[in-house]
């Protein structure tokens, strides 16, 4: 029997809860209100620009870090909507999806032993980028209805090992959506203790109820340390074409370019160019993409509170962190979601999947996704209410 070696850092995470709870409500028939992609269909605009695009036969590798269409349609769409001016040339990098893009940054920027400070709940990738990076995770959480942070707890993560801090707004799984004042404090003490800022801002363009979206670069003395990340795949319901992109200094974009190049050379070029024309586009799309989203999520979170859940009100994206514990369960938060999927046929995620190992703040809550056609949605209301 040969003698396997498996890295060390693959001890450190698990395969994604998120898309094993998908693999089980295939296996169960179970409405998948777990996984974040939308199961009604891509706007017409940027399905036709695809189609065009692989006729025109713009099918062979673009340039490494993204066609110069996208590249301006991304800056430009920057300048319009928060006053940024970007060098599409020097400051901006398509990847493969927000994924590839957080992992380019981590591996660009942290050095083995470095500290990365993040907000909890967060996104499950951020755990394994960070074991990738050789990056030790700081958790910060975000806490009570509003899911927010303590100023004390925030300044006592910095140290003078702190390299950057991930920052994502609107916030998946939690729907938060960071304010002004919150992201100055945050600035603050990236300047005082010289710390690079990540923002994750992928549904930038997903927001309720008046809600403001304030990209981190955008403050006084920012954009110098900060790393802005965003795609396509949740504005324009296109998870599958994995296209994301990077926007930063020209100093760290030259970092994340070498990563990404070496990663995976590049995102594919129909798709890019699709892109490219869903952008300059979109402006009066965005505005209907949102009105769509409250929609969903009154139809969501009436259908859970009406069974029993204490759910917080989201701000942004389309996702609600809902709390089992008025129902009467005997269980923690896995062993719910599996009783969800297997008796009720409605599949949602493990709330503690989005908290640090061996933190107990996620045991008794469940999130749920309703980017879902209605239909979808309603069928999972019936269940949920006959549970």
């Amino acid at each position: 029997m040969p003698r396997t070696h498996i890295a060390r850092r693959t001890s450190v995470f698990s395969e994604s809860v998120i898309r094993e709870m998908t693999r089980l409500a295939m296996l169960h028939g179970a409405m998948n209100l777990a996984q974040g992609y939308p199961d009604f269909p891509a706007p017409a605009f940027i399905k036709q620009a695809a189609v065009d695009a692989i006729n025109a036969d713009i099918n062979q590798y673009a340039i490494t870090w993204g066609a110069p269409r996208l590249r301006r349609a991304i800056a430009d769409k920057t300048r319009r909507f928060y006053g940024l001016e970007v060098d599409p040339d020097r400051e901006v990098t398509v990847t493969c999806g927000a994924t590839e893009a957080m992992m380019c940054a981590m591996l660009a920027v942290v050095e083995e032993g470095d500290e990365v400070i993040v907000f909890e709940p967060f996104y499950e990738n951020y755990v394994p980028d960070a074991a990738m990076s050789g990056a030790r995770l700081v958790f910060v959480t975000l806490r009570g209805e509003g899911f927010s942070f303590d100023p004390g707890e925030l300044r006592r993560a910095f140290s003078p090992r702190t390299r950057a801090i991930i920052v994502n707004t609107p916030n998946n799984p939690s729907g938060k959506v960071f304010t002004r004042a919150e992201l100055q404090q945050i600035a603050a003490l990236c300047q005082e203790f010289d710390t690079l800022c990540i923002t994750d801002e992928i549904y930038e363009h997903i927001l309720y109820d008046g809600r403001e979206h304030i990209p981190m670069a955008t403050l006084p003395g920012m954009y110098e340390r900060t790393i802005t990340i965003s795609g396509l795949s949740k504005t324009f319901s296109v998870t599958g074409w994995r296209l994301g992109y990077l926007v930063a200094p020209p100093h760290l974009t030259d970092a994340l370019r070498k990563v990404h190049d070496f990663l995976t050379v590049g995102a594919p070029a129909p798709l890019q160019e699709a892109a490219a024309v869903a952008i300059e586009q979109a402006d009066a799309y965005y505005a209907e993409l949102r009105e769509m989203y409250a929609a969903k999520r009154a139809i969501l979170l009436d259908a859970l509170r009406a069974a029993g859940f204490a759910c917080h009100q989201p701000e942004g994206a389309y996702y609600i962190m809902a709390d089992f514990s008025a129902l009467g369960f005997d269980g923690d938060d896995t062993a719910f979601a599996h009783h969800l999927i297997r008796d009720i046929g409605v599949a949602p995620v493990p709330g503690s999947s989005f908290y640090r190992p061996g933190s107990d703040a996620g045991s008794r809550m469940v999130r749920f996704t309703f980017s879902k056609s209605d239909e979808t949605l309603r069928e999972a209301a019936r269940r949920l209410a006959s549970r």
